[in-house]
């Protein structure tokens, strides 16, 4: 939840908002790997942004970027700096993405 005032101010910039929440389990991850999901998110586009993302463990030192990669697809790519193999529990995710008013 945004703070009472804050969503006022956020959505002058976006026309469109998206609040999605997902399960996300990837398997494990190997040392200086990549892991990829993707999460299907109505109405997204390409060039809208993911803003946000959170999940509900550690990420254990993993680095996560997400991005809508097409129509109605966001992709979420896990790297692992690490010098071990990772593998989360399933958890949920949280993002938030936004069309840009231009």
């Amino acid at each position: 939840m945004f703070p009472v005032g804050a969503m006022t101010s956020f959505v002058v910039f976006f026309s469109d908002t998206w609040d999605v929440s997902c399960t996300l389990d990837s398997a494990s991850i190997a040392t200086t790997a990549t892991a990829t999901d993707t999460v299907t998110v109505p109405g997204v586009v390409l060039g809208d942004m993911v803003l946000g993302m959170s999940i509900k463990v550690s990420e254990a030192g993993l680095v996560r970027r997400a991005y809508v990669s097409a129509a109605d697809t966001v992709t979420i790519v896990t790297y692992n700096p690490t010098a071990g193999s990772i593998n989360l529990d399933s958890t949920n995710m949280q993002l938030v993405i936004g069309r840009a008013v231009v």
